[in-house]
């Protein structure tokens, strides 16, 4: 249910009439309605909107009354995925006291009148309409109390809304708009809020009847469906998807709508594309090789059509969002067993091997990638926290990062955003050298590729993350990203030399069990047997004192690479123990798999906002699974332990599932009604 609350008071534009003859908070109250809110209601002062908004069971939003806008721009507010709280961003001039603000990646980080930001870094300016998540109603209602009185409530971010700090002055009633104020003092209580950019659709704020006309013909002009479907392409994109995929992809978008199919059907047709590819690339032959990358580039395409059918026909959900970032990992994944089952047939003793190096590589990757988007957006949210050590090469570095993104379109631009090696360009090059050559020659080009991006965004986003010294793992259940499990519960709390440092030596001992055991074991019983009982049980030593590390704080600048170098540890050491074991390619390789399935759920909860897997701590943690395979190696029943704990794993992946987006939300949908005899929503 959502309440949509047209603001009255502040405004000149109140009384100004449309061409239809009504005011413009009328037809506000109209287009809301149209726009998908449950309920409509006015409010003629401040003290009238917080009773409304303290009173709401759902979302709320809240607009001014000199807002003239095509329906469709207030429908995207209403429905936007990208956050519980997102206010309307314009690229109007400020006037009459309009709140600016400052965007970065898509939060906004400050907002107030333009001499208030800090160095007049403004990127837009509020829209007048603001959608706030349930969760953050107290703040609202907290923000409408303080500017009916001129200041924010005791313990807020800043003490007074318009004055400088010290100052007890009530504001000068000249400030702009109400609603406007309203926004400034929402910001300041430090709510999350995301920014809803207009663009190719109308929206403009008014203030006397010629500026008014000139919004009404210009919302008129508006080709609704044609500018739908741009919009369904994002904003910015990387290069291949751009110029190879985009130019086509919408028209594809259109007849999936036409023809009813959900944005989770296309997901899954798109996953049967790759597992059709995958299992050309397996059979192997040329004409086969050939379907192959035509069937894994179609599948990308569709890859991209369901994001973009999810916002042609406005169709979210927490669901649909965890399932496409699923789906695109796994599909790549079995594009990397089909290549490295067919390069193995092919008579290249080392497909398999690859295959997994591909898959470690590409997993520990995207989990610093995770990670370290989730530092660049607690820093934006306390910009005063970043280069406090005094700038430097990291400062250096973000400026000239904004810059070049800030200059879209030119060579620079898109050099940055391909040599990062995104998932349009890594299809695409595996798509180009199966077809030109073989299975072999695309793992090689994916991992050569694959190292030097991640050596390059790996130095870059080291130097700027010290420069931001922004903890942010100490923010969010450390344990649970980390994957820590009931052993490493029952170790003493080392803190020392602190949790990266130990992370990164039991990678390293793990890399190095690796390396002596490809080095050594092939075609030697004896030294197969030496490091079964000595070197294994030393490196488990170490991922153990790795695991001590768990209740440590993990403040440090460089802290969030934690998680990714614990997935590195536990895979690596994982693979030793199965070539010590002598289980075969294809088991090592399928029981990494299932592990990468387990932590990119953690990450796609993060990213989503969604809480732990229900069934989680029935996982081992990743010390208790690398201890059962060093027992298992220990016994000589490698194969045995890898095929059973793996099995364990996917079914508990499986229920996870079952039990997070079935049974749990039939189970939340039944409780009101059995609870009060009838559902209250």
């Amino acid at each position: 249910m959502t309440l949509a609350i047209v603001l009255a008071a502040g405004s000149p534009a109140a009384s100004l009439p449309t061409g239809a003859g009504e005011t413009i908070g009328e037809r506000l109250a109209a287009q809301w309605r149209r726009a998908g809110a449950t309920e409509v209601r006015t409010a003629a002062d401040l003290d009238e909107l917080a009773d409304l908004a303290g009173s709401a069971d759902g979302p709320v939003v809240v607009s001014g009354v000199d807002l003239v806008a095509h329906t469709a721009v207030l429908r995207h507010l209403v429905t936007s995925p990208v956050g519980p709280t997102v206010a309307l961003v314009l690229t109007d001039p400020p006037t009459d006291g309009r709140t600016v603000l400052r965007e970065e990646r898509g939060q906004v980080v400050e907002a107030g009148r333009p001499e208030q930001l800090a160095g007049g870094a403004a990127t837009g300016i509020f829209g007048g309409a603001v959608r706030v998540g349930r969760d953050d109603l107290p703040a609202l209602v907290a923000a409408a109390r303080a500017v009916a009185t001129g200041r924010l409530p005791a313990g807020a971010v800043a003490v007074d809304l318009f004055e400088p700090a010290g100052s007890v002055a009530h504001p000068d009633p000249a400030t702009g708009p109400v609603v406007d104020q309203l926004f400034a003092a929402l910001t300041a209580q430090g709510a999350l809020v995301f920014a809803q950019r207009v663009r190719l659709l109308v929206a403009h704020r008014v203030d006397e009847a010629a500026g008014l006309a000139r919004a009404e013909a210009a919302v008129a002009a508006v080709d609704e469906d044609r500018a739908e479907l741009r919009l369904s392409v994002k904003e910015k994109d990387d290069f291949f998807t751009t110029f190879f995929v985009s130019t086509w992809s919408p028209y594809v978008t259109k007849v999936c709508a036409r023809l009813g199919l959900s944005p989770t059907a296309v997901t899954m047709v798109s996953v049967a594309f790759a597992a059709a590819a995958a299992a050309m690339f397996a059979a192997g032959g040329r004409p086969l090789l050939v379907v192959g990358a035509v069937l894994l580039y179609l599948g990308f395409v569709l890859d991209c059509v369901d994001g973009q059918l999810a916002r042609y026909t406005r169709n979210f959900s927490a669901w649909g969002g965890w399932l496409d970032t699923m789906a695109d990992r796994a599909k790549e994944y079995l594009v990397y067993a089909g290549l490295g089952w067919g390069a193995t047939a092919a008579g290249f003793r080392y497909g398999w091997a690859l295959a997994i190096a591909a898959m470690t590589m590409q997993t520990v990757r995207h989990m610093t990638d995770a990670w370290y988007g989730v530092l660049h957006d607690e820093a934006a949210r306390r910009p005063k926290s970043v280069g406090a050590g005094g700038g430097g090469i990291g400062d250096r570095l973000n400026a000239a990062s904004t810059r070049v993104q800030a200059d879209t379109g030119s060579v620079s631009y898109w050099l940055k955003r391909t040599v990062v090696f995104p998932i349009g360009e890594r299809w695409a090059l595996i798509s180009l050298a199966v077809a030109l050559f073989d299975q072999r020659i695309a793992l090689l080009a994916v991992l050569t590729w694959g190292v030097l991006a991640f050596a390059y965004t790996g130095a870059l986003r080291t130097l700027r993350a010290r420069w931001m010294w922004v903890p942010v793992l100490d923010t969010l259940d450390a344990t649970l990203h980390r994957d820590d499990g009931p052993l490493a519960a029952r170790l003493p709390v080392l803190r020392r030399p602190g949790p990266l440092v130990l992370a990164t030596a039991a990678a390293v001992g793990a890399a190095m069990l690796l390396l002596v055991t490809l080095v050594e074991v092939p075609g030697s019983g004896s030294t197969a047997s030496w490091l079964r009982w000595m070197a294994v049980p030393v490196v488990l030593l170490v991922l153990l004192v790795a695991a001590a590390g768990s209740g440590a704080a993990h403040n440090g600048p460089l802290d969030w690479l934690v998680p990714a170098a614990l997935r590195a540890a536990e895979y690596l050491f994982a693979v030793a123990v199965g070539v010590i074991g002598g289980a075969p390619p294809w088991l090592i390789f399928g029981y990494v798999f299932v592990l990468t399935l387990h932590h990119y759920d953690l990450v796609a909860r993060l990213e989503k906002r969604q809480p732990a897997p229900p069934l989680h701590a029935a996982t081992l943690g990743w010390e208790g699974r690398s201890a059962v395979l060093a027992l298992t190696a220990i016994a000589g029943i490698v194969s045995i332990g890898l095929a059973t704990l793996g099995i364990y794993l996917l079914v508990l992946f499986v229920a996870s599932v079952v039990l997070a987006w079935v049974v749990r939300p039939v189970r939340a949908a039944q409780a009101p009604a059995a609870a009060g005899g009838r559902a209250t929503r």
